[in-house]
């Protein structure tokens, strides 16, 4: 073999050599480059979204977030119209979700935030006059107006409220929910607070309002919100079929992974100082940006390029 076929050789060798290098890392589909999200409105669900944003658009994904009600999100889902759900809250969300995870319709790729509080709360003020637990709601209820006031319509957490009140459960008998949405809901809480009248109210953490209100979460429910102060595992779920037709954003979506003072401390600048969700989560991945390290495992650009370069990259400018 000459010199010019043995170079040519050589050079055809290292082509294919390079080709199945990309090819073991080889880019997601164009149509997983869109990375469709919902977001129910809720704050914490704002943090979460901007958090995982910016490391999908470092990595040349591009990520869309959808307004929707919770129950519209699922019916997206199934529908193919939303790829990724980062607030579903369990057991809160069992009646709607369970349905869907035990057929297909969805899959859970993992818990993004493993431990969280979602039940009823009172202000510290009530708790200090005696209802410290759902049993004891049903003593003072010319106090509270037989009401309970929950967040937006069709919601699941309001649907098992619904549920509670219509069992007449813990003697609740003549009450009623009062729906609204998030913030309309707080600042019912904010103004009867102002008087130190009595509220009942739909409480979790993480989320600004344990910063903001002095509150205490109700005991005593094991058959609604469940124990432990309504225990609760936020799961980051997917459309049927998306991790093995994205497999490369997948395995990113199924390792991110928050906690409660993250998400607070980035709620925190939302609210209180008026900032951005992105301009807040960024300022935290900037700061602690070992934070994401684990999320990247095994994980590329949306070209099959180094992901920790990438986000790298992204997090040294402002």
């Amino acid at each position: 073999m000459n010199t010019t076929v043995q170079n040519l050789a050589l050079r055809l060798c290292a082509a294919a050599l390079l080709a199945s290098a990309s090819t073991a890392h080889a880019a997601d589909a164009a149509t997983c480059k869109q990375v469709k999200m919902a977001d129910p409105g809720w704050t914490d669900i704002a943090a979460t979204n901007a958090l995982t944003g910016i490391v999908l658009e470092a990595l040349d994904y591009e990520q869309k977030v959808l307004p929707l009600s919770v129950p519209i999100a699922y019916a997206g889902m199934q529908k193919g119209q939303v790829d990724i759900f980062l607030g579903n809250w369990m057991p809160a969300q069992s009646q709607l979700a369970s349905p869907l995870l035990q057929s297909g319709a969805i899959e859970k790729l993992r818990a993004n935030l493993p431990a969280a509080k979602f039940t009823l709360a009172v202000p510290d003020y009530v708790a200090k006059a005696g209802v410290r637990t759902f049993a004891e709601l049903a003593k003072h209820a010319d106090k509270f107006d037989r009401k309970i006031y929950g967040i937006e319509t069709g919601s699941p957490a309001n649907q098992i409220i619904r549920k509670m009140l219509a069992a007449k459960s813990y003697g609740l008998q003549g009450w009623t929910l009062v729906e609204s949405s998030e913030q309309g809901m707080l600042s019912q809480v904010a103004r009867k607070g102002r008087s130190n009248d009595w509220v009942v109210f739909l409480a979790w953490e993480p989320h600004q309002m344990n910063n903001n209100i002095k509150l205490t979460y109700l005991d005593g429910d094991t058959e609604y919100f469940g124990p432990n102060f309504g225990s609760a595992s936020v799961s980051t779920v997917a459309r049927r079929g998306y991790r093995a037709a994205c497999p490369n954003v997948a395995r990113l979506l199924g390792q991110i992974e928050f906690s409660a003072a993250l998400e607070q401390s980035i709620i925190a600048d939302i609210v209180d100082r008026r900032q951005p969700a992105r301009t807040a989560a960024l300022r935290q991945l900037q700061a602690r940006p070992e934070l994401a390290a684990a999320w990247l495992a095994g994980v590329t650009t949306f070209d099959g390029k180094d992901a920790a370069a990438a986000l790298r990259a992204r997090l040294a400018r402002p």
